[in-house]
């Protein structure tokens, strides 16, 4: 049995740079993940804040780059600990292709994936239904997820799996969230905050989660993982647009359907 690492008195980041190491093969660096333009031209990421917070259009390698820090640190890429997790063949395709600096190393955490999160949650369930599966449910509220509308299911898991020493990993938290309760998330972001355990690091397409204060923020583009002011993302523009002129930029995007199609 693995023997636990005790608890640091090191504050977060607890992992501090990622990197793309030096002797990946030049037929590894062809083959995707790495032909991603994320990768394409090396790869060196500084941690310097607990919450850091990446954007970036879909396909830019958001969900790539968690999966290979969840792999690293013993999750799956379905989701869950190191205690509850379902395996797949692809669970350390990249993490190989990359060197982790921590200080000191805190492996513990979550990996929060919404575009799997049933898949975890099914595993959840056939833990419980084993013989000594009984306090299954116990670590995520009481009860399956299954007895939840799929919002209440994702805050369950935050508020009852968030806040002790470790690195939580978040692709699309805000996948079921309604706006309001998408600012309980960012209350929840707050509290792990200063309780000064925790480090986070979140992929979202949300202008709300974005602009949590504290944060670092980083966009994914053809130059890389570079930083970003809140104001200059595309998700704020295009939110900012609507929210001034909902019905003028509604019926702006129609019209444009609308000669796409005549054309």
């Amino acid at each position: 049995m693995a023997k636990r690492r005790r608890p640091t008195s090191m504050k977060p980041p607890f992992l501090r740079r990622i990197s793309l190491l030096d002797d990946v093969p030049a037929e590894t660096r062809a083959r995707h993940p790495l032909d991603m333009p994320l990768f394409r031209d090396g790869f060196d990421w500084e941690i310097t804040t607990p919450i850091t917070i990446i954007v970036g259009a879909n396909g830019s390698g958001k969900s790539t780059l968690l999966e290979a820090i969840a792999a690293h640190c013993g999750f799956a890429l379905t989701g869950g600990t190191k205690n509850v997790a379902h395996r797949t063949s692809e669970d350390e395709s990249l993490s190989h292709a990359l060197r982790f600096s921590w200080f000191p190393k805190v492996t513990e955490g979550f990996f929060f994936r919404a575009e799997t999160f049933f898949s975890f949650v099914d595993v959840l369930d056939q833990l419980a239904r084993e013989p000594y599966g009984g306090s299954t449910y116990e670590s995520y509220g009481g009860v399956s997820m299954r007895q939840r509308s799929h919002g209440q299911s994702f805050m369950a898991v935050f508020e009852n799996r968030f806040g002790s020493q470790g690195v939580y990993l978040m692709d699309e938290p805000e996948a079921a969230l309604s706006p309001q309760w998408q600012i309980e998330f960012l209350k929840l972001l707050r509290r792990l905050e200063r309780r000064g355990q925790s480090q986070v690091i979140i992929a979202t397409h949300s202008p709300m989660i974005m602009a949590y204060p504290s944060a670092s923020l980083l966009e994914i583009s053809e130059k890389g993982l570079v930083p970003v002011a809140f104001h200059n993302t595309e998700h704020f523009q295009i939110a900012r647009s609507f929210a001034l002129n909902p019905d003028g930029f509604v019926a702006g995007l129609i019209m444009d359907a609308d000669e796409q199609d005549e054309d």
